[in-house]
């Protein structure tokens, strides 16, 4: 086993075809063919299912690409880590983001990088808690937000700031950055909402069983920016971090307001695997979230 039938199991599960998975690594057809063949010889399974419709991958294929992917990208970290200037920071380093923040945080973060470590090279990915949490322990990123979470045996944590939810509404919904709504209010609207277990989800639960309300929910997403757009469209309220719909209450599209009684509050964290990371994945001082009108 090579990196070229690594690089070659790679290029046909994402081009769908070897024919095109050539073009991409400017080889002949041929010698794509003979790549993965001699990968399925050595692991004595068919990594892939030939028919018209192209290449498509077993459930052992599915497997061996994961692992590839991850040789593939340690390799191409090793490249970048063994540098010629000891004293200039730089490596791969892949940040996860929570997707109540990635819209704010990503630009910033990678124009702060650009400027102070030009020889760092950031992949940024976006996700829920709890796929950043996975990522983590997988050991697909270096580091992640994540909230409401402690120490443990396999990751270092590092509180970063705490932040009330938000009840959001439409543009005519009323709402008021400075005027906060209870949780009662939110609970006489439908209402859109991650779907469980999303920790958001957990905690308005929680909230709701000590008051002893329900929801009306009304659609479940686990994606941002759906949620916003149906609150815009007018199928119900949602339940969001501040920084999560500040642009969108700058520029009209959306309304809201802190809640309390009670307030629902989350602590974001910065999450790093406890094995020492390299210097590059070495985090630096927090600041406080600002409200969404900031």
């Amino acid at each position: 086993m090579d990196v070229k039938q690594l690089t070659a199991l790679v290029a046909v599960a994402d081009a769908g075809s070897v024919t095109r998975a050539a073009e991409l690594l400017h080889l002949v057809q041929p010698a794509v063919t003979r790549q993965i063949h001699t990968l399925e010889q050595e692991l004595g399974v068919a990594l892939f299912e030939r028919s018209r419709a192209g290449m498509e991958l077993t459930e052992s294929g599915r497997l061996m690409l994961e692992r590839a992917r991850r040789v593939l990208s340690e390799l191409e970290r090793a490249r970048a880590e063994i540098r010629p200037n000891p004293r200039v920071l730089q490596g791969i380093v892949t940040v996860g983001l929570l997707s109540s923040t990635s819209e704010l945080l990503a630009e910033r973060l990678v124009a702060a990088v650009l400027q102070e470590h030009p020889a760092v090279r950031l992949r940024i990915v976006s996700g829920y808690a709890g796929h950043v949490r996975q990522w983590l322990d997988a050991g697909d990123i270096d580091l992640g937000l994540l909230y409401n979470l402690k120490s443990t045996s396999s990751l270092n944590v590092r509180a970063l700031l705490a932040e009330n939810l938000w009840a959001v509404a439409p543009p005519d919904g009323g709402l008021d950055t400075g005027r906060p709504v209870t949780l009662e209010e939110v609970a006489s609207h439908p209402v859109v909402m991650p779907s469980a277990p999303h920790g958001i989800r957990t905690l308005v639960a929680e909230a709701c069983a000590r008051l002893d309300i329900g929801l009306n929910i009304v659609v479940e997403t686990n994606e941002v920016s759906i949620q916003k757009r149906l609150v815009r469209a007018g199928h119900g309220w949602t339940i969001l971090p501040g920084i999560a719909v500040a642009g969108d209450v700058a520029s009209g599209l959306l309304s809201a307001a802190p809640l309390h009684s009670p307030a629902v509050e989350r602590t974001v964290v910065l999450a790093l695997p406890s094995a020492p990371p390299d210097p590059a994945c070495r985090p630096r001082g927090g600041r406080s979230a600002r409200p969404p009108d900031a």
